[in-house]
């Protein structure tokens, strides 16, 4: 299966720790997500943006997106896929709280 003209791009050189702390990390993030929309706060307070900050350079780490391509990459969490799917186990709503708060922050940083 072919996604994209950049996936061929992508070499897999990180160690398997460094997998796993990309993978903790990440989770962590998503945790917080999670927290902050169960708590009721908005996608754009300044508290889940400051995650979309973390998330962005998490991001970073791997490619340099566009303020469209990480739009995209949002995107992701909303429409039929593996990401939406685990957001969706995690918290109903979460990939499309991330999505908001991830477009609001492309919007003003980008």
């Amino acid at each position: 299966m072919k996604f994209g003209i950049h996936s061929e791009q992508y070499q897999n050189k990180h160690s398997k720790v460094e997998e796993q702390k990309f993978t903790q990390v990440f989770g962590e993030l998503t945790s917080e997500f999670a927290s902050k929309m169960a708590e009721g706060v908005q996608a754009g307070d300044e508290s889940v943006q400051a995650l979309v900050k973390q998330h962005y350079d998490f991001i970073l780490q791997f490619w340099t997106p566009t303020k469209e391509a990480y739009k995209s990459l949002a995107m992701s969490y909303i429409l039929p896929s593996s990401y939406r799917d685990h957001y969706e186990e995690i918290a109903k709503g979460l990939g499309k709280f991330h999505y908001d708060a991830v477009c609001i922050w492309a919007d003003k940083n980008l």
